[in-house]
């Protein structure tokens, strides 16, 4: 098959890129990214003379460039996992975030539609259901869970999901739909939390965490959220919608504490710092359907997968060194006011 990974230089993306270059060696895979900030194709050094792997440079939202892209490539297989993601950004820029994430899901749709795709797969995030009371434990996302999005961000994501939905009803796309918990692992970029804290303490400088640190996340390894869409790809059903868990439900302040304690550095160095806006308060992802269906589960608790998350840092510190000496330094100055 020729795979189409849109979004393939970032973070998620490409460990997708390396999942499926490993596991499918038969198929081919071509990445399409624009290579904004977070995009990065040092993470994809090793496979980059692959044989059946090629990398495109461009926009999704470019209609033009997706349609003759489509034409010259005839794709077997969609995966869309690029989009602007991060929550802060969107708050202070939401235009990027529609174009980005809504329209140029409509161009990949169209695309995918004319040229007869055989799957698109809709990489979106449990951001879309809003948040859960931090008392209600008992409470958890299911894909019934109605959409009640608290970011521009989310209501982007939001509304791209229920335009894929729209193609299959409408025209009989065959689509499906992943919305998974907050990912972790190699080669995320260093404005997301755990990189964040850990390229901090690393240099004994602050780590700021909003508000109490109380707001709770579900993590996920990066690894694992690969192999559930390598799963849905081969047997999910379409039309539908599956939820990716990790069942490590921590709060954002125990989170930074596990960081310090396993790079040895104080608790000390937690500065707490005015709250996000619209600030969620819990996600909790019940990744039941994806388990009964497909027979998925995970395979890195937090405990192993925060410890080879660490150590990959440490071992690749050129990787990460190399983006927080370029505008990210400012992006952040701005953002935390330290």
């Amino acid at each position: 098959m020729k795979i189409l990974v849109t979004g393939g230089a970032g973070f998620i993306g490409c460990n997708f890129v390396h999942y499926m270059l490993k596991e499918h060696p038969q198929d081919t895979v071509v990445n399409l990214d624009l290579l904004t900030y977070a995009g990065n194709l040092e993470s994809l050094a090793d496979v980059e003379d692959a044989p059946n792997y090629r990398f495109v440079k461009g926009d999704i939202a470019d209609m033009e460039f997706v349609d003759a892209l489509f034409e010259k490539e005839r794709f077997d297989v969609v995966v869309n996992f690029a989009a602007e993601t991060h929550v802060d950004r969107s708050i202070t820029d939401p235009g990027v975030f529609v174009r980005s994430n809504m329209m140029g899901t409509q161009a990949l749709l169209d695309a995918a539609r004319k040229y007869g795709v055989e799957r698109y797969h809709q990489v979106s995030t449990d951001e879309v259901y809003g948040d859960l009371p931090l008392e209600r434990k008992d409470l958890f996302f299911t894909e019934q869970t109605p959409l009640h999005t608290s970011s521009p961000y989310s209501a982007s994501k939001a509304g791209s999901d229920l335009l894929v939905l729209s193609y299959y009803r409408t025209f009989g796309l065959p689509v499906t739909i992943s919305r998974c918990s907050n990912n972790y692992g190699a080669y995320q970029f260093p404005e997301k939390m755990i990189p964040l804290m850990l390229t901090r303490a690393f240099y004994d400088q602050t780590l700021p965490v909003y508000g109490t640190g109380e707001n709770v996340r579900d993590w996920l390894h990066v690894y694992d959220h690969c192999s559930a869409i390598d799963l849905i790809l081969q047997k999910g059903r379409l039309g539908e919608v599956y939820n990716i868990g990790g069942h490590n439900e921590k709060t954002n302040l125990e989170v930074v504490r596990v960081i310090l304690k396993a790079m040895d550095k104080p608790e000390s160095l937690i500065r707490f710092v005015a709250d996000r806006k619209g600030h969620d308060l819990r996600y909790a992802i019940d990744p039941k359907k994806i388990e009964t269906e497909l027979g998925w589960k995970p395979k890195y608790t937090f405990e192993t997968g925060i410890r080879q998350t660490i150590e990959w840092y440490l071992e690749h510190r050129e990787w990460w060194q190399h983006i927080l000496d370029g505008e990210y330094s400012d992006y952040f100055k701005k953002m935390y006011k330290l």
